[in-house]
């Protein structure tokens, strides 16, 4: 069987994107189970070779050459987006250019899934300030994957070893999180959440609920009901379809170790809900994804760490496991 071709996006130039794109092209793990090819650019890639003393890029395809060569390639490659000035930037430094940069990546991943000419999708970190000094004002790549997509629904969710959690609100803040939330919104992203545990799991899921209040609510003595009036309706619907379900679950008990080791996946009401535990516990190795796309779409669970890039410091493991993950979801 041939090794699912997978894009992995550079991420913002300046943040840790490239050194973790170079230690993946090294990476033999990988070369076994899938053939990765970074969009981005080929001389920004061999300037940080150079300063990092990582591998420099081996095989080199242009924009012309893809749609011939994405047919064919069995060995990691980069394809050359050529448009950024590779020598005329700092590193640690983000700005505009990068954010353009950065973005610009994204779109023609995206491009090259819809065309099939790939079978899955891995990014490295973009820097939202940068975004947004572009004038792209997107909160981050889960909503670039699902409009230009067009999912009709889709969330946000975390693979670890030492758990999976999936986010019913994302990038917003804690004001607009109980507005955000509807039982139907919940009830799709347990849906979503089933089916893709199942997938990699090959098994039914247990699926826990977290509560948004304190002690989920206690019977309506924190909150507005909440955890009665919208949460739970949501339980009770994904139950009686056949799901393997519980909760509301007060949070602050829902992550203990002998919690998790019966439960499969996490629906969780925010994103610090979820992100403090997961990082907690998996920071290396959890693997950031977007659940309801046409396509597999894997992410590392880091920002662009500008503080350490281009240094030689950036751990490379969690983009390694964005990858794998996405070969197995595309197989």
């Amino acid at each position: 069987m041939s090794k699912p071709l997978i894009a992995v996006t550079m991420g913002d130039p300046a943040g840790v994107g490239p050194e973790v794109c170079l230690q993946l092209l090294a990476n033999e793990s990988v070369r076994e189970i899938a053939t990765p090819v970074i969009f981005g650019d080929a001389r920004l890639l061999a300037r940080c070779a150079r300063q990092t003393g990582l591998p420099a890029p081996k095989r080199i395809i242009s924009e012309i050459e893809w749609a011939e060569a994405c047919t064919s390639i069995d060995e990691p490659a980069v394809l050359d987006l050529f448009g950024f000035n590779a020598e005329d930037f700092t590193p640690g430094v983000v700005s505009a250019r990068t954010g353009a940069a950065g973005y610009r990546y994204v779109e023609k991943s995206i491009e090259a899934a819809l065309a099939k000419q790939v079978a899955a999708v891995a990014t490295a970190p973009l820097n939202k300030e940068a975004l947004h000094a572009a004038g792209i004002m997107y909160p981050g790549h889960t909503e670039m994957f699902a409009e230009k997509m067009q999912a009709e629904r889709s969330c946000m969710t975390f693979f670890s070893e030492e758990m999976i959690c999936s986010l019913v609100t994302v990038h917003i803040g804690y004001q607009d999180v109980v507005p955000a939330l509807t039982t139907r919104r919940i009830l799709d992203v347990i849906e979503l959440t089933d089916t893709a545990v199942r997938r990699v799991k090959g098994r039914a899921p247990r699926i826990a609920v977290c509560g948004l209040n304190p002690h989920a609510g206690e019977h309506g003595l924190f909150g507005r009901g909440e955890e009665e009036n919208i949460i739970a309706p949501a339980i009770a619907a994904a139950r009686a379809n056949g799901l393997t379900i519980e909760g509301p679950l007060p949070p602050d008990t829902a992550f203990i170790a002998a919690k998790r080791r019966n439960v499969d996946a996490y629906i969780c009401m925010y994103h610090d809900q979820a992100l403090i535990p997961l990082k907690a516990l998996a920071f290396d190795t959890a693997v950031n994804t977007t659940l309801g796309l046409p396509v597999p779409r894997t992410s590392v669970d880091h920002g662009t760490a500008c503080d350490i890039a281009w240094q030689g410091k950036a751990n490379g493991r969690s983009l390694v496991e964005a990858v794998l993950l996405a070969a197995k979801m595309a197989s």
